[in-house]
């Protein structure tokens, strides 16, 4: 009994001596949390297990704690392990709350909920601890509901709680429950507290609620350098800029945040010559440095400015403060060079960045420069060594194809993104409806056009412009009003303007006149491609005293400049008339000097009406105005051909071949079940060639039987009678005809494009077989569109 005794009376005596070492190992161990030091804090867990200190539940609270805040996933198995290890008798509250808040902070968020579904009871802190886990991991209406059931459960939400809260109703715009929570904030006596009044200003900025985030704001008594950031960043984002900038001036204190807020602002709302001044201004007037923020929105405003210059000293700024590359500036760095033209300094950085820090809009940033440059090869390259290529980067490499003129490839590369690519956004299908309609590819057109309705993407504007264009310049005209029909009650000038335009190059000169009035009706806005569009419609129709009208009009009573394309019109205009010296008159009177564009015009008009004189001035001129344009020799030459000038005609083609000028080869091609057939003069490529010549052939003489005679004078080689029927027979137009008429059912519909005008005696063969085939025949060429039935064309043989 006396040794008994004796051992109760040591343990007795050792209590306050493990006591003071218990707390003292509590200690280091809080210090080690502070200096976040993980091997400290496991040599300090393994002294206190060899001196048996694990009996303190203070220490093992501190013990979990520590785990919580600074070990990896080892710590958090040997946490767990500690404390299962502890006696349910001696865990607390606190106990409990460490293990919860340590699976809570490291994102582990089932386990925190099933820790805290079992603890026996909870105080405000093991709430709070589960609305700031849910809200850090982004489960922000998790967030909110549990502090719904916080306070049903009767506890009172502490200011961490609710500017958790706050931050998850911010970051769901959830306003109304926002106000809600403010309504509680007030109750709970804790508008005046920063923290939480800085977090209400958050929410209704973030939600857009300008006008109760004002009254907070000017309610708070103590404002922080962040209550009034809050302030300017709101009206920033609503496009507020002057009141932004009375906030900025009048803040007693700023922060580099409150620099990036204007500047980021200015960039935003497309005011990126002021977001450069006001970079400038912070250099020189604060002591404020420049963070990644700062220079994220710095680079923005200069590849929108296509400002390579200040982007170039940004970048040496940045490379002379040896400030660390994140990929926030890398990627503004690229986008930056790239949309400014420089793509090689892009590139560079590119090659030698890591390729985590890159995002898709700095790789479709480089892809879109070498789009701009005409390099398609290099931006194919980035295209297919992009990751994650997101429906933007597919539609610029769509578009870049199209707008290099390579629309096979751009069409290969839509089939591709249908099968393994993002779901095609509006711009997409517009950019791959354009390309149907430079091929007249109407088949595929239509099917575009289906998948634009399955996708509710055709009322788009983009896309039922691009609709219009495509069955338009397909020669699918009926088709091309009918959506036009649909849509135009959204009097949008592009709608009506593209309607005007397929109406003129389909030759109805007289319905395009009449559109264009009811345009000015309506009350639809008219601007200068309009009238582009309505005067075009008068040259092919003739109508010179409305176009004459319509170009005075343009400037008295809408006050639209005459541009270049419009004087062009006017030259058109009165030389396919005949009206030379009118055109002449005009041309003298012009501000400015006419571009080849309009002494084309009118060295062609020359051509039909065989006025050799003013076909040389015309020219002469185009030639001054762009040296290398082997069609004024081919113009010239071919008038002098009509007039029977063979030996200046002669003179003319010797010329271009000392030159080393080629002539732009002629050329017609069809689309026949969904393939291209291309044919030349002459051709004797396609596949099929011995049945096309046959079918040529027999349609020749039929169309003469008919009543046809050739004309000779197209043909502008100085050969006999012969042989210049045998060349106009073999066409490239009357060739793809041929074949069209060999592939297709009787009463079929035949689409032929011609890169170049077509010839006087095509026109006029393309009638009679019109009505020996019985079939209609639409023929575009370089400049409109012709429709022949019955021996008729829609250009009443003014073209």
């Amino acid at each position: 009994m006396r040794d008994a005794a004796a051992t109760l009376e040591l343990h007795a005596a050792a209590r306050p001596a493990m006591a003071a070492a218990s707390d003292h190992y509590a200690r280091l161990l809080q210090l080690c949390q502070t200096a976040a030091n993980p091997g400290a804090g496991r040599a300090i867990h393994a002294r206190a297990v060899k001196a048996g200190l694990l009996a303190s539940a203070y220490l093992c609270n501190n013990l979990l704690s520590y785990y919580g805040e600074v070990a990896g996933a080892g710590g958090l198995r040997e946490a767990r392990r500690m404390f299962d290890e502890i006696p349910v008798a001696r865990r607390n509250v606190f106990t409990w709350n460490s293990l919860l808040s340590m699976f809570a902070k490291s994102g582990r968020l089932a386990d925190a909920r099933g820790v805290f579904d079992e603890m026996p009871e909870r105080d405000a802190v093991s709430w709070t601890v589960m609305v700031v886990g849910l809200n850090r991991a982004g489960r922000f209406g998790e967030a909110v509901k549990t502090l719904l059931y916080m306070t049903a459960d009767g506890f009172t939400p502490t200011q961490f709680t609710l500017t958790n809260v706050l931050s998850a109703c911010a970051a769901t715009r959830a306003g109304k429950v926002g106000r809600k929570v403010h309504s509680f904030v007030v109750k709970l006596g804790l508008g005046s507290c920063v923290p939480v009044a800085n977090s209400v200003l958050n929410m209704y900025g973030k939600c857009g609620d300008a006008e109760t985030a004002s009254a907070v704001f000017e309610r708070m008594r103590v404002r922080s350098v962040s209550s009034w950031n809050t302030m300017v960043s709101l009206n920033t984002h609503l496009g507020r800029m002057d009141l932004a900038l009375s906030l900025f001036e009048s803040m007693p204190d700023r922060s580099i945040v409150s620099w990036n807020a204007m500047i980021a602002g200015y960039n935003q709302n497309g005011l990126d010559g002021k977001a450069l001044k006001f970079f400038s201004k912070m250099l020189h007037e604060s002591s404020m440095v420049p963070d990644e923020f700062t220079f994220t929105s710095v680079l923005s405003a200069c590849a929108n400015l296509g400002a390579v210059r200040i982007g170039k000293q940004v970048h040496s700024y940045i490379l002379r403060t040896e400030m660390a590359y994140n990929s926030q500036v890398t990627n503004a760095l690229i986008s930056t060079y790239a949309k400014s033209g420089s793509v090689k300094n892009a590139r560079r950085i590119m090659d030698q960045a890591v390729a985590v820090d890159l995002n898709v809009i700095s790789f479709t940033a480089l892809l879109e420069g070498y789009v701009k440059i005409g390099d398609m090869e290099s931006a194919r390259e980035i295209f297919d060594v992009m990751n994650n290529r997101d429906v933007i980067a597919w539609t610029a490499m769509i578009v870049g194809y199209e707008q290099n003129g390579r629309n096979d490839e751009a069409i290969d590369l839509f089939r591709s993104m249908i099968t393994s690519g993002p779901e095609p956004n509006s711009y997409t299908l517009a950019a791959v409806l354009s390309v149907c309609a430079s091929l007249a590819c109407l088949d595929y057109g239509k099917q575009i056009h289906c998948k634009a309705i399955r996708s509710l993407l055709e009322k788009s504007s983009s896309v039922s412009n691009a609709i219009i264009t495509m069955y338009a310049r397909s020669g699918c005209f009926p088709w091309a009003r009918r959506m036009f029909d649909q849509v135009c009650w959204r009097k949008e000038t592009v709608t009506w303007t593209s309607m005007i335009v397929a109406l003129a190059q389909h030759g109805q000169g007289e319905e395009a006149v009449g559109l264009f009035e009811e345009m000015l009706r309506t009350g639809v806005e008219l601007d200068r491609i309009t009238y582009v569009g309505v005067l075009s419609a008068c040259t092919h129709a003739g109508f010179v005293n409305e176009g004459k009208r319509y170009y005075e009009q343009m400037q008295n009573e809408h006050q639209i400049a005459p541009e270049m394309s419009h004087y062009a019109c006017m030259v058109d205009l009165l030389a396919r008339a005949g009206l030379f010296s009118e055109a002449q008159e005009f041309i003298q009177q012009m501000p400015v000097e006419p571009d080849a564009i309009a002494w084309g015009s009118l060295l062609s008009a020359c051509r039909v009406h065989k006025n050799a004189d003013l076909a040389e001035l015309a020219a002469e001129k185009l030639l001054s105005v762009d040296p290398n344009n082997s069609g004024a020799y081919s113009a010239i030459a071919n008038v002098y051909s009509a007039c029977g000038r063979w030996n200046d005609a002669a003179r003319i083609w010797k010329l271009r071949k000392d030159k080393a000028m080629r002539k732009e080869t002629g050329f017609s091609w069809t689309h026949i079940h969904n393939k291209l057939h291309v044919f030349g003069a002459d051709d004797v490529l396609h596949p099929q060639r011995d049945a096309v010549y046959r079918m040529a052939a027999r349609i020749w003489e039929e169309i003469k039987k008919a009543g046809f005679v050739p004309d000779l004078q197209s043909v502008l080689h100085d050969v006999d009678d012969e042989l210049k029927e045998e060349m106009l027979s073999r066409h490239s137009e009357k060739l793809a005809i041929a074949f069209g008429l060999i592939s297709t059912p009787e009463k079929t519909t035949l689409r032929i494009m011609k890169n170049l005008r077509v010839c006087n005696d095509c026109h006029a063969a393309i009638k009679f077989i019109s009505k020996v085939v019985d079939r209609e025949i639409i023929v575009r060429d370089a400049t409109r569109f012709h429709h022949f039935r019955d021996g008729i064309c829609s250009c009443r043989d003014y073209w």
